[in-house]
């Protein structure tokens, strides 16, 4: 029986740039969050994959590559809201069960659909209709499948602009080809534990018991992968949000621990916002830079539960100063900050600390957060922030789709409004 149908954008991001800028269909195109020979590709254009240029390449690696490459900046705003738009197309098919992140969708296939003819002929009408409505640049494969699992595994076997089918009775041989890590969930750290264990081989994965991968596993997981992988129905596991996190690569002109703590403190002010629209508090900040030489260096400190602005804000300034007592880190140059909350808790029923030294801005934070929501993001902002405007621009993270109505990019906006 087919049960799911999985929708996978083929080079989602720099399909929407080729679509928007005629001038770039046919060639190969890099997404970069910035123009610098530092950084790396955040997509790439089937074009450029074919020249072996693939997300993370370096920029001097994908110019050595393939010399013809044109180098785009990141427009995250406009992929937003050209998911948006894919999505009100797709769900005109058939409703969408789940969003997985912002290039992935599935729909759970009910009724005749769960006939192979007429899932097939649903998958080629979703296709039919981004072309129409969205353009032609906009592809995408498409997976079938007796799970959303093994759905996924088929979107992949076939790019760009694939359709494949995985029925029952072909299972286990039409996985046999497959690289262990061709699997949802088989990451690096997984795949050297099922080395540690023997398997070393797809054949050898499908051939182990339950209780092998559960042993694998350590638990549960073990099981319901063994299940998936044998067609069975297994319920996606509820999921909460543990942690709210921003990070930004710095440009060249910014790479000083003046501006890196300047751009930290509007990072960290979006965090906070993020915090409370989602009615969390944080028990848990974790501080991480990068320098220019691959040095990295961590701090993180648990706290009584807040969402306070300026509470964070000051933990945020102490756990830099607290890496800047190591003299490398503090002779050295940034190249990337991070910053995350964790730990996180339901603000409903939470005391807050009593002990918090800096003044109760609770309702200020809750003004602020209001008249940004009306006069635009970004309109106020606590001073440590100042003159990064341009700077801790928005990012796309796998499983996190970024609000159009509540994030501070004012950049990815305006290009957002030139692209309309």
């Amino acid at each position: 029986m087919l049960r799911a149908l999985y929708v996978d954008f083929n080079s989602y991001f720099a399909s929407v740039e080729q679509q928007l800028r005629p001038e770039l269909r046919g060639r190969p195109v890099a997404v970069v969050p910035m123009l610098a020979d530092t950084t790396c590709a955040i997509a790439a254009s089937v074009e450029a994959k074919r020249f072996g240029v693939k997300t993370l390449t370096n920029v001097a690696d994908a110019r050595r590559l393939c010399p013809g490459i044109e180098f785009v900046v990141s427009r995250p705003a406009v992929y937003v809201e050209f998911h948006h738009k894919a999505k009100e197309v797709v769900e005109s098919c058939a409703p969408i069960a789940d969003v997985n992140s912002i290039d992935e969708m599935w729909i759970r296939l009910g009724g005749r659909d769960q006939q192979r003819a007429n899932a097939e002929n649903l998958a080629l009408e979703i296709k039919y209709r981004l072309a129409r409505q969205l353009g032609e640049c906009i592809t995408c494969s498409i997976g079938i499948a007796p799970n959303t699992f093994l759905a996924k595994t088929a979107s992949d076997m076939k790019k760009p602009d694939g359709l494949i089918v995985i029925e029952p009775n072909d299972l286990p041989h039409v996985l046999m080809p497959l690289k262990l890590n061709a699997f949802v969930g088989i990451g690096k750290n997984m795949l050297m534990r099922l080395n540690d264990h023997g398997i070393l081989t797809t054949p050898q994965l499908l051939g182990a018991s339950m209780d092998k991968l559960r042993e694998v596993w350590g638990g549960i997981e073990g099981e319901r992968f063994w299940q998936k992988l044998r067609g069975e129905d297994v319920q996606q596991r509820e999921t909460k949000t543990s942690s709210i996190s921003h990070s930004n690569v710095l440009a060249p002109d910014v790479r000083t621990h003046e501006k890196a703590r300047a751009i930290l403190s509007r990072l960290t002010q979006k965090a906070c916002v993020r915090l409370r629209e989602s009615d969390y508090v944080a028990t848990d900040v974790s501080l991480a830079i990068k320098l220019r030489g691959g040095e990295k260096y961590k701090a993180h400190r648990r706290i009584d539960a807040t969402d306070r602005s300026q509470t964070i804000l000051s933990l945020i300034g102490a756990l830099y100063e607290e890496i800047l007592e190591d003299r490398s880190a503090r002779n050295g140059a940034p190249m990337q900050v991070a910053m995350a909350l964790g730990g996180l808790t339901p603000r409903e029923g939470q005391s807050l600390s009593l002990f918090d030294q800096n003044p109760n801005n609770e309702k200020l934070d809750r003004v602020v957060d209001e008249l940004n929501h009306k006069f635009g993001k970004g309109s106020l902002f606590w001073g440590g922030a100042f003159g990064t405007e341009k700077s801790g621009r928005m990012a796309i993270a796998f499983n996190h789709i970024p609000d159009l109505k509540t994030e501070d990019d004012p950049v990815a906006k305006d290009h957002a409004n030139s692209a309309r």
